[in-house]
């Protein structure tokens, strides 16, 4: 098998042995916001969720109360991590009610979760969702509320384009040196 081939399906790999794609909650010492209940005692993050057995997307929540001004934007960390096949990425886009009823884009239009981001040491993966308010009117955002929603992607591989650069951080970490 020449090198080409072989590196290619090193890079088409499990993550790991048993899991194909899913959401893990990251690490206690990445958690930004971790909720208590009565007794104060630690919440778990919800996990991502479809709003029925055949949507596309898994909906993020919120896990913090926020009013958002007009021209304002805010980072939603969720204290979710994504892993997937080497050959695969999660798309984030912005919810149609988000968007249509509140005027709340996504600041990067769509957000790009590369399988390698899963675990990274910056920040063991935390997705966060930069929301910027495109109103003139406040916008409030609940905890518990579904904010935007990832759709998993196969992707293809040009031929001879293949780098071995690692990811060693988060967010806007690769290739920086």
């Amino acid at each position: 098998m020449e090198e080409k081939e072989k590196r290619a399906q090193e890079i088409l790999q499990y993550p790991t042995p048993y899991k194909t794609r899913g959401f893990e909650e990251v690490v206690k010492e990445h958690i930004k916001h971790q909720l208590k209940d009565e007794n104060g005692e630690d919440i778990s993050t919800t996990m991502p969720t479809k709003g029925s057995k055949n949507s596309a997307g898994y909906d993020f929540y919120s896990k913090e109360n926020i009013v958002l001004r007009p021209g304002e934007k805010h980072v939603f960390w969720t204290d979710v991590k994504s892993y997937m096949l080497a050959d695969e990425v999660l798309k984030m886009y912005v919810r149609s009610s988000t968007g249509i009823k509140k005027d709340l884009i996504l600041r990067n239009q769509t957000g790009i979760i590369d399988s390698d981001y899963y675990s990274n040491p910056d920040n063991d993966g935390n997705i966060g969702i930069c929301l910027k308010n495109d109103s003139d009117k406040n916008q409030e955002i609940m905890i518990g509320e579904r904010i935007v929603q990832g759709i998993f992607h196969k992707y293809l591989l040009a031929d001879d384009i293949i780098s071995e650069e690692e990811r060693d951080g988060g967010i806007g970490s690769t290739n920086k040196k």
